[in-house]
């Protein structure tokens, strides 16, 4: 990791701290990106065992955010930090948030596993569903990575991906609203397939958001609703 921002500081153990803090919200964000993996596998193989340790899994990341959580809101009232430091843990606040959000869709995906357990076929677009599924993993991987490094170089790359998300989204919602007009007997079933690849796609929009709270930390500037060239602009300014 580049430390180049954090281990500055006159008190040794502020810097313990901050690095602390960033560690268990990589150990968070890696367990998220587990989740996603896993429920995935659990929907596409209808197994109902790995859909429910996916949703177990959700109390740990509930748990790393209230302890992250509680673990900034100490060092804001302790050390009074101000600067990069106060940026830093702000977005921390808001990272973990977003992680935990991203937590919250793959365990919806789980429990579609379940319920969709031993009546999915062929005709349910799993090879689509899959590579969208790989195309959010990578953003948030790519995003918690920025995080990690201290850097903002790569946010508009990881941004512009979301379109490939989005076009994947319209895809299956296509061929998911086909099924239904052939056969409505499929309605319901293919309702909760689309609720999931919609579960899917939000993965995507929220890892965007981290990238949004990362050009903060770096920058001191609020890039929420920016178009992307606007972002992009922001970017390389910052380089």
């Amino acid at each position: 990791m580049d430390n180049s921002k954090i281990g500055q500081h006159i008190s040794e153990q502020f810097n313990i701290e901050l690095e602390d803090i960033r560690n268990k919200v990589l150990t968070m964000g890696g367990l998220v990106e587990r989740q996603i993996e896993l429920a995935v596998e659990a929907f596409t193989k209808g197994d109902i065992e790995l859909a429910e340790l996916v949703i177990k899994q959700d109390n740990q990341v509930d748990a790393l955010e209230m302890a992250i959580d509680l673990e900034c809101t100490q060092i804001l009232a302790l050390r009074q930090p101000t600067a990069f430091d106060l940026r830093l843990l702000i977005t921390v606040i808001k990272i973990i948030h977003e992680i935990e959000r991203i937590g919250d869709k793959a365990e919806c995906v789980a429990e579609m596993a379940i319920q969709l357990a031993g009546v999915q076929n062929n005709k349910f677009p799993h090879y689509e569903l899959e590579h969208m599924a790989g195309l959010v993993k990578g953003m948030l991987h790519d995003a918690l990575d920025a995080f990690a490094r201290m850097t903002i170089e790569n946010v508009s790359s990881i941004t512009e991906r979301d379109d490939n998300v989005d076009r994947e989204y319209d895809n299956i919602v296509r061929q998911l609203i086909t099924r239904m007009m052939e056969d409505p007997r499929n309605i319901t079933r293919t309702l909760d397939v689309l609720w999931t690849v919609r579960a899917l796609e939000r993965i995507g929009d929220l890892a965007c958001y981290i990238c949004e709270h990362l050009v903060y930390m770096i920058k001191g500037e609020d890039v929420r609703h920016l178009s992307q060239a606007e972002l992009e602009n922001k970017v390389k300014a910052a380089r």
